[in-house]
């Protein structure tokens, strides 16, 4: 059920942060035409769930590492600094470097670095606190 309820949310999230309020950003930095045609077809959203999907079934065993218990040391802390720890160092190890060879192979501006980098970020941070807290 934290899976799902994570994939959900970070669905949603990825939707409001691409959608309504920084879509037309990302879109002039990826040189992106939007007009009123321009519709994603369905398969790309099924794509997005199974990344999704990928990204929170493995954080859910990710977040568990970060769990005291589970090395049999003392109890554990409060399950926020499980979800932040979790969430922030697979943002830090895994998509800032590769959101960095974006920049610095690919071109891309540093404006959607950042844009992209805090995406990540917060989204990372929303499964990891639900997945810490459901335990």
């Amino acid at each position: 059920m934290a899976v799902a309820a994570a994939v959900a949310a970070s669905f949603v999230f990825g939707f409001l942060w691409y959608g309504p309020l920084f879509g037309k950003t990302w879109a002039g930095l990826m040189g992106i035409k939007m007009d009123k045609e321009c519709k994603p077809a369905a398969w790309v959203f099924v794509v997005a769930i199974i990344g999704t999907f990928l990204t929170v079934y493995v954080m859910n065993y990710s977040t568990k590492v970060w769990m005291a218990s589970s090395w049999g040391l003392s109890p554990d802390k409060p399950a926020y600094m499980y979800g932040f720890f979790s969430g922030f160092f697979t943002w830090l190890g895994f998509y800032v470097p590769m959101l960095l060879g974006h920049v610095t192979w690919e071109g891309k501006p540093w404006k959607l670095f950042g844009l992209n980098a805090v995406y990540y970020f917060l989204n990372l941070q929303i499964i990891a606190m639900i997945l810490a807290y459901w335990r």
